[in-house]
């Protein structure tokens, strides 16, 4: 009987043989009556604890609800909450702290650059519309359309069609460019 004793106290896994042993044991007819019935009052009683336990949960689980109802939080706010805490315990970390540095430090080195290229950019602009070329092409363009305001609205209101302004202001253009006399677009206005 010791043996057995011992056998049952062992703290080694179970091999096959044993499993096997096991499977076959007959344990209802190892126990006495007076066993049975404790176990079987045993069974009873924790399944009466676990039926308490159920009710318990569920009526603790309502009282919860009714609390978060009146309190006025709900799913969408426990999410918030959650979400904010979350984020916050995120930007506290080392590593968010020395990201968030190095990304401010280069947001502030691109805005320089952008600044100095902005700069750049304007001070060329300056110098390309300071250039004799760039005056040319402005003294061409104001001519142009000095010459067309005074064609469209001059004093001749017996003047043709449109496309008849048009070609006379092409071809004042062409001699303006040419260096030609001004004289007959002149005489032609007059008309």
């Amino acid at each position: 009987m010791e043996a057995q004793a011992r056998g049952l106290l062992e703290t080694e896994p179970l091999q096959g043989r044993d499993e096997d042993t096991v499977a076959s044991a007959d344990f209802p007819s190892m126990l006495s009556e007076e066993e049975k019935e404790e176990l079987k009052a045993e069974l009873v009683q924790l399944e009466d604890e676990i039926t308490t336990l159920r009710q318990v949960l569920s009526a603790k689980e309502r009282r919860l609800v009714e609390i978060k109802q009146k309190l006025g939080l709900n799913l969408m706010n426990e999410l918030k909450q959650n979400f904010s805490r979350s984020w916050h315990d995120v930007q506290t970390t080392t590593a968010y702290k020395k990201t968030h540095e190095t990304l401010s430090h280069a947001g502030q080195k691109a805005t320089a650059a952008f600044s100095n290229v902005g700069t750049a950019i304007s001070k060329k602009f300056g110098d390309m519309r300071n250039s004799p070329t760039f005056k040319s092409f402005e003294e061409r363009v104001e001519t142009t359309v000095t010459s067309l305001k005074t064609k469209v609205g001059g004093t001749n209101h017996g003047g043709g069609s449109f496309e008849e302004v048009l070609s006379s202001t092409a071809q004042a253009s062409a001699q303006s460019s040419a260096g030609g006399p001004r004289r007959a677009e002149e005489e032609e206005l007059q008309c």
